[in-house]
């Protein structure tokens, strides 16, 4: 387990608040592959606040299924996870609106911004 990926974690209760406003909930199943070692988080989302644990008692709504090299890049924002999806460089069953939840925690990758913000700008420079 790399650093990057303890500290993202770690992160999401603090972070909760301000990122999940909308009503979701569940619980989201991060299997992280290496080899042949697997190694399984879990981060209960419910509006506001964020759990994360390494053991779970009920079955999840939703698993992620990525290796620990790709994930890392998700938490430094060098991929998106939407994209290793597609690609099948990961797998994901389950509720879907955990996985679209876990991307507001992701770091945006360098040079990309939001189109609505760009819209904005445009029309603040227009008028």
């Amino acid at each position: 387990m790399t650093e990057a990926i303890e500290l993202f974690f770690a992160s999401l209760p603090a972070r909760a608040p301000a990122l999940l406003r909308s009503p979701i909930g569940g619980t989201l199943q991060i299997d992280l592959t290496d080899g042949n070692h697997t190694e399984h988080w879990y981060v209960a989302l419910a509006p506001g606040s964020a759990r994360v644990s390494r053991q779970e008692e009920r079955p999840a709504d939703a698993v992620l299924t990525i290796g620990t090299q790709l994930f890392e890049e998700l938490v430094s924002g060098r991929e998106a996870a939407l994209s290793a999806v597609l690609r099948n460089e990961a797998t994901f069953g389950g509720h879907v609106v955990l996985l679209l939840a876990l991307r507001r925690f992701l770091p945006d990758r360098p040079g990309v911004r939001d189109p609505r913000e760009r819209a904005r700008e445009h029309v603040r420079r227009s008028a």
